[in-house]
């Protein structure tokens, strides 16, 4: 990858779940045909929203009385991995065809390249991020899943760490020739808030599964008070990111915005498939 590169970057805000995950695919779609160029996005959740893997068994694992008590949204990523809570967080998206200089072929592989910037992030927050590498029968152990819905239970390969807790969870899929990549940077972590969206087989194993759960699990408030230092706004982590991710993909990132033909794929998108119970509870 090289300077000359330049990609979009897009600024959304607070936006609704449903539309969260259709502009994602209306970009990778438009991406795809040609029509948009790579692009970087941040975005917020309104409501608090409990966002699930594309092959999570949603009745199974998700407790919708709870969700709809506590106000909290709901939708299935078109993305592997377990259930997010989205809520004091900065969300990002990376949507870039696979033939571009560098994405490797590998999905691991472009796990590490993709995921380059965030590490240049959090370093730009004053936080020692490092890549786990699961190559290793000690790391393997040491970063082995709780077994439970949540994400952010245990590292995947090339997630990142600060003192062996996983501070970022992403996950990735391909379609038509491109790769998109999002994922959650946590400002702030309610774990009792995601147990109690979760279902659990007694409240001794929720009590336990949230226990480890916080042994593996952190976010750059906490470890920026840990580390005597006054926690981040929203401002500024976004602006550390951004510089971040433009560092770690070698490339400008210019502001911009959906262009009509986004708009309006993500707007169908969002009434056919992201804010339709078929999609949303299709396991």
């Amino acid at each position: 990858m090289t300077m000359e590169q330049q990609w979009r970057f897009l600024a959304s805000g607070l936006c609704s779940p449903a539309y969260n995950m259709a502009v994602d695919e209306a970009i990778l779609t438009a991406h795809s045909e040609g029509k948009a160029p790579p692009t970087v996005r941040f975005y917020g959740w309104q409501p608090a929203t409990l966002s699930v893997g594309y092959f999570q068994k949603a009745r199974e694992e998700i407790d919708f009385a709870a969700l709809e008590r506590e106000g909290i949204g709901f939708v299935r990523r078109p993305t592997g991995g377990r259930a997010v809570l989205h809520d004091r967080e900065l969300t990002y998206s990376i949507i870039v065809s696979e033939q571009y200089p560098g994405i490797p072929r590998s999905v691991t592989e472009a796990y590490r390249v993709l995921s380059v910037g965030l590490l240049h992030g959090f370093r730009r927050l004053g936080l020692d991020a490092r890549m786990v590498q699961l190559d290793t029968g000690e790391e393997k152990a040491q970063y082995a899943s709780l077994g439970s819905a949540a994400c952010f239970d245990s590292p995947s390969w090339y997630e990142l760490v600060v003192e062996g807790r996983k501070i970022a969870g992403s996950a990735q899929t391909r379609a038509k020739g491109v790769v998109l990549q999002h994922g959650s940077i946590l400002l702030e972590l309610d774990a009792e808030q995601l147990f109690r969206l979760l279902r659990f087989s007694s409240e001794r194993v929720r009590d336990r599964m949230m226990q480890q759960f916080l042994r593996k699990a952190v976010a750059i408030n906490d470890l920026r008070r840990g580390l005597g230092l006054e926690p981040v706004e929203m401002a500024e982590t976004e602006a550390a990111f951004r510089a971040g991710i433009a560092e770690g993909l070698e490339a400008g990132l210019e502001e911009g915005e959906l262009t009509p033909y986004e708009a309006e794929l993500a707007d169908k998108l969002m009434r056919e498939k992201y804010d339709n119970e078929e999609w949303n509870m299709r396991r």
